[in-house]
């Protein structure tokens, strides 16, 4: 009876894993250390960009480019760029989309994905 709540429960986190992974809830364990880093990093600076527009956007009710965002003072950080991501935010009145995106490997190496965050600060990933 003990061996059964034992392989209930794990199948049950097995399930619930799989299926968060599929969601893209999960960052796969594939990868070298470094990029899954670097991608940590380049979330976080999404965010961060994202926040300064939409604080913006709210003070202002129009979106504004990146580096107009980081001369206005409205974004703390200078950096336009990092770990070979180049950040840039596409405008439409107070909405907003900001991209990383870093440059195809000229050797036909890894390819990295392209991040996105609107409005809504929701980040998607895509290649």
């Amino acid at each position: 009876m003990r061996i059964l709540g034992v392989l209930s429960v794990t199948a049950t986190l097995g399930f619930g894993l799989y299926f968060m992974y599929l969601q893209g809830r999960v960052i796969p364990v594939s990868g070298r250390p470094r990029e899954q880093i670097t991608l940590t990093g380049v979330k976080s600076d999404l965010m961060q960009i994202g926040q300064g527009e939409r604080m913006y956007v709210s003070q202002n009710g129009k979106c504004i480019p990146l580096d107009e965002l980081i001369s206005s003072g409205s974004l703390a950080m200078s950096r336009t760029e990092r770990d070979g991501y180049a950040y840039s935010i596409d405008c439409n009145g107070a909405d907003f989309t900001v991209t990383a995106k870093h440059p195809e490997p000229p050797d036909g190496g890894a390819r990295y994905p392209t991040l996105t965050l609107d409005s809504r600060m929701e980040i998607a990933q895509s290649f």
